[in-house]
């Protein structure tokens, strides 16, 4: 006899024979009476509509684990659930004994799908001598529907089903006729009402192949194209309920339109580098299209001892769907004065192209812009002005951006450029990889990693803008030393950004209460003054760090030193919201 559940007097029991009680589980959860007594606020009435519909259940449970011939009793206070008259509901209920007889296990004497579409892969179960789950019979059908679909037959229908048992050999027979209907092909999407983006945009950006062979997945492209543009809080796309001419299909797109205008903000400090504040607004459908306009801006180094303060102000418009569904336009445009310790930079940033997106996980730029740039540091000061072809590549399975417990994330970046007032001709290049592997629980232990790489190449350091050489210290590469610690030495108190940099880090993540998490690091750095990884120096860093999981993202906070001879001996701080990778 099953653990009884009590919600004041009431109390629920079910009892099995010794033989099948390994049900008992099953059986428990998917009763209706066991839920309904430990509610609060419940009524007798309650509680008889509960027993009364778990008759239903139970034999609904014994069917799922292959059980044809059981007999279920369900008595209120002794007496049976089904011959109390909801009419007649008792004042007071005590007790509800739920008797399960399970009968013999059934096994497929035969199963029968036809006609089956070429290619159809039926579960494994779905044999005869195999166990008769019904779970399984569901399968099948659902398998050879897709399989149908798949290949274009969209309105497959189960045309009849014969479900048989044979209580005295207990088997179980299975034979489902379909009715695959035509092939069709894809007509017009259609726009059920009328919304901020026009008609004909959203058809360009759902990007339906109309006059091809239709396809569910096809369909779910379109889904994913109109979601992805952030201009809609609700996307569904439907087959239409009749066939058209010439046996087309068209597909009904219900939208609903997400607000248009978004803001936010973000925060990190460093007991070093000092404060940075950064904030976005965005508008999601800018000229009826479904547009998007970001505008942002970034200040940092407030209050540190990393130079000045550094400000960031950039723009970027994409246009969605042009040339084809998966190929967006965007424009975009950045100033920006970086006062660093060893260079000060004013620079503006203009330009153009191309995002493509192969798939749901890998995204490619290609583009140009101008760039000025106004520089002071330890090699003079000097203007640049630089032709340059951005394109980049961006890999990313990652589950959660902000706290990623699986997955892995790589970008690439390579950057050809010719200087315009000094005949320079050189490439920057930049890979930055990560991976998180959770062991045990979803939320347990996560191991991850992170590398980065990055190289100029042709041009001379002269001719090339500071902050497209490359750093090592600080928060996004080396915690624990100096912010930009690690650079090329030119001579006595002379510096300069590197030609070639490495670095990588590693992270043990492990929940210990709740939302609260607690990480170990370990992070090294090189950079070098050629181009080729060679001819340059190394330093390395180590702390340990909390986090607390807003739902948003985790706040972090981490306690870095640098490792080596002064281990120890300086600790830096830093605070921010997300992982640190």
């Amino acid at each position: 006899m099953g653990t009884a559940r009590i919600a004041g007097a009431a109390e629920v029991f079910i009892q099995l024979p010794a033989s099948a009680t390994g049900l008992d589980g099953q059986l428990r959860d998917a009763s209706i009476s066991v839920k309904t007594v430990e509610e609060e606020g419940v009524t007798t009435q309650d509680i008889l509509a509960a027993a009364r519909a778990d008759y239903a259940r139970m034999v609904g449970a014994l069917y799922e684990v292959g059980r044809y011939g059981g007999v279920v009793s369900i008595k209120v206070d002794g007496r049976e659930a089904a011959d109390i008259s909801p009419l007649a509901t008792p004042s007071q209920i005590r007790q509800i004994v739920i008797q399960v007889q399970p009968g013999p296990l059934f096994r497929f004497s035969t199963t029968r799908i036809a006609p089956i579409a070429p290619e159809t892969e039926l579960p494994e179960g779905f044999r005869p001598g195999a166990t008769a789950y019904s779970a399984v019979v569901g399968e099948a059908v659902d398998a050879s529907v897709e399989t149908w679909r798949n290949r274009g037959h969209a309105k497959v229908a189960i045309a009849d089903q014969r479900i048989t048992a044979n209580h005295a050999g207990a088997r179980l027979s299975a034979e489902i006729t379909l009715a695959p209907g035509p092939r069709l092909t894809f007509g017009d999407l259609v726009v059920t009402r009328q919304g901020a983006v026009r008609p004909d945009r959203i058809r360009d950006i759902a990007g339906l192949p109309t006059g091809k062979v239709y396809s569910p997945e096809e369909v779910r492209k379109a889904s994913r194209r109109l979601r992805r543009t952030g201009a809609f809080s609700s996307v569904v796309l439907e087959d239409a309920e009749n066939i058209g001419p010439g046996n087309t299909l068209d597909i009904n797109a219900t939208l609903a339109d997400a607000k248009p205008r978004r803001f936010g903000f973000g925060a990190e400090i460093s007991s070093l580098e000092g404060l940075t504040l950064s904030g976005f607004w965005l508008h999601r459908n800018l000229l009826g299209g479904a547009e998007r306009l970001r505008i942002e801006g970034e200040v940092s180094g407030i209050g540190g001892d990393s130079g000045g303060m550094d400000y960031i102000f950039s723009t970027r418009f994409d246009r969605p769907a042009t040339f084809n569904p998966d190929t967006d336009l965007y424009l975009s445009a950045r100033a920006q004065e970086l006062d660093e310790p060893d260079f000060r930079e004013r620079s503006i940033r203009v330009g153009g192209g191309f995002l493509h997106r192969f798939s749901d996980e890998l995204t490619g730029e290609i583009g140009v812009a101008y760039q000025f740039t106004d520089i002071n540091d330890d090699l003079g000061s000097r203007t640049l002005e630089h032709f340059l072809l951005p394109a980049s590549l961006e890999y990313d399975t990652r589950d959660v951006e902000l706290n990623a417990k699986k997955g892995v994330y790589a970008n690439l970046e390579l950057t050809p450029f010719v200087g315009l007032d000094n005949d320079s001709l050189g490439a920057r290049l930049y890979f930055d990889a990560r991976q998180y592997l959770t062991f045990g629980k979803t939320d347990g232990l996560t191991f991850a990693t992170r590398a980065q790489f990055g190289s100029v190449s042709g041009a001379g350091i002269a001719q090339v803008p500071p902050d497209m050489l490359f750093y090592s210290g600080g928060a996004g590469t080396v915690r624990g030393q100096s912010y930009k610690d690690l650079a090329v030495n030119l001579g006595p108190g002379l510096r300069i950004g590197g030609r070639s940099f490495a670095a990588v880090s590693a992270e043990l993540r492990a929940r210990v209460k709740d939302k609260w998490s607690v990480v170990g690091f370990a992070d090294a750095g090189f950079v070098g003054r050629d181009s080729f990884w060679d001819n340059g120096s190394s330093h390395y860093g180590a702390g340990v760090g909390v986090r607390y999981d807003t739902g948003l993202g985790p706040i972090r906070v981490d306690l870095a030193t640098p490792l080596g001879s002064n281990a120890g001996e300086n600790v830096e701080l830093y605070i921010g919201i997300g992982q640190a990778f």
